[in-house]
């Protein structure tokens, strides 16, 4: 770990979830900051306010007050402007408790005076971020579920999407989802019934590091991705049980490419991704400083 000077400057982002959740633990929170440091508060209103006033922090650091979302807002935003390598970020979680559980993963103390004093006193600890082909950045884990069958919850999908779904259109989905969720054959001609809860197994090729996984021939339930240690993503791969309970295959490497059918995705706590049918993943070692307690 890197120790942090208590005399930076601190540029203090306070989601506005956070103060509709947890006003006085916000309160808490920016009265230990301010005791310990210069620091400049900002009270964005929305995504597009917080993006701004991140954007022109100059070179104080930054500290972000909010939950695990604002957190994954401010990682890919110094990412896409291309400062996450040059900067320490701070954290102080406030929010429901459901909502903390990355920064409780990634060592982040979770009250407000000892997450605030940790900014002020702790130490920059490097940590590993895994990069898509289309720039996007996962913190954590990226899951990928079983296909979209029948019963699946698609218009809980729609209205995540903020799609709005006409009648004849549910109409359609609805004979869709009655013909995806009939067995399908597997391999030598076994027949795989749907997972439960209406999901159908996936066929996707799984290549760790140029070396295949799992390949089209055996369909899989899940695949899971996380960041793991010594510049390596963990992968895991469930497939599908045919008789007996399939083990999970598991491999670390430095790039993981996911390829088959159209597939959807989760990074992280964000909204679903996708459909693609192609993605690769490549960890990117110590690529950004978390300020933890020293």
């Amino acid at each position: 770990m890197t120790e942090v000077a208590t005399s930076d400057q601190l540029f203090v982002v306070i989601d506005p979830v956070a103060r509709r959740t947890d006003g006085e633990s916000v309160r808490i929170a920016k009265d230990v900051l301010s005791a310990g440091a210069t620091t400049k508060v900002c009270l964005p209103e929305g995504p597009e306010e917080f993006a701004r006033a991140l954007a022109r922090r100059g070179s104080r650091r930054p500290v972000v007050i909010g939950d695990d979302r604002a957190l994954l807002r401010t990682v890919a935003l110094l990412h896409r402007q291309r400062e996450l390598a040059g900067c320490a970020l701070s954290v102080v979680p406030v929010g429901a408790a459901g909502v903390l559980s990355l920064a409780r993963s990634l060592g982040v103390p979770m009250g407000a005076v000892a997450a605030a004093r940790a900014v002020l006193e702790g130490a920059e600890r490097r940590l590993d971020l895994l990069v898509d082909d289309s720039d996007g950045v996962v913190v954590g884990a990226v899951r990928i579920p079983a296909a979209r069958g029948a019963g699946d919850g698609s218009e809980e999908g729609d209205a995540e999407a903020g799609a709005s779904v006409h009648p004849w259109l549910r109409s359609c989905q609805s004979l869709v989802r009655t013909l995806a969720g009939r067995p399908v054959r597997g391999t030598r001609g076994s027949r795989v019934a749907p997972v439960p809860g209406g999901l159908g197994p996936s066929r996707l090729r799984v290549e760790v590091d140029g070396v295949t996984l799992v390949d089209l021939d055996q369909p899989v339930e899940a695949v899971t991705l996380t960041r793991g240690e010594a510049g390596g993503a963990r992968v895991e791969v469930r497939p599908v049980s045919v008789g007996a309970e399939a083990s999970p295959l598991g491999a670390v490497g430095r790039r993981v490419t996911v390829s088959g059918a159209d597939f959807r995705y989760r990074a992280d706590a964000g909204l679903v991704s996708g459909p693609v049918r192609r993605r690769t993943w490549v960890v990117r070692e110590g690529a950004w400083g978390l300020t933890l307690p020293a």
